[in-house]
């Protein structure tokens, strides 16, 4: 039977209009910053702890944009499906670094990532409708 982690995750966005995605320690895809949401906690709530844990970013209530749930199949754990409330956070990438137990952090462009494995949630769902919304936007 299919396990369902709840997650809370974040498109951070760059001026230039890269966003950041992480690798954990001993896994291989990269994927949004954020992770699973506590008991008692709320999505945001728990998006505010894991960047500050994760990357070491402090982010605000209001400097969160909520951009819908999504749901794949989890990246590092079999027969599992991470369900993820998705935010929009801008920030500087100046004082953004891997701690705790993320081992890689890189920018990428949203329309052409290049050659990195990424989570199913972050290719299949989080790019693309941010790709789609961008050029609904440009439209």
């Amino acid at each position: 039977m299919t396990k369902i982690i709840r997650i809370s995750a974040a498109l951070l966005l760059r001026s230039d209009g890269r966003t950041l995605l992480v690798r954990k320690r001993d896994t291989v895809a990269f994927m949004q910053p954020g992770g699973k949401i506590e008991p008692g906690e709320t999505p945001e709530e728990a998006l505010m702890r894991e960047l500050s844990e994760e990357i070491g970013v402090t982010a605000t209530l209001a400097e969160l944009e909520f951009l819908g749930q999504f749901q794949a199949t989890a990246a590092n754990e079999p027969d599992h499906v991470v369900i993820a409330d998705v935010f929009l956070l801008h920030v500087q990438d100046d004082d953004i670094h891997a701690t705790a137990e993320i081992e890689e952090v890189c920018w990428i462009s949203p329309s052409e990532p290049g050659e990195i494995i990424m989570a199913p949630l972050t290719e299949h769902h989080i790019l693309p409708f941010y790709r789609q919304r961008q050029s609904q936007a440009a439209g």
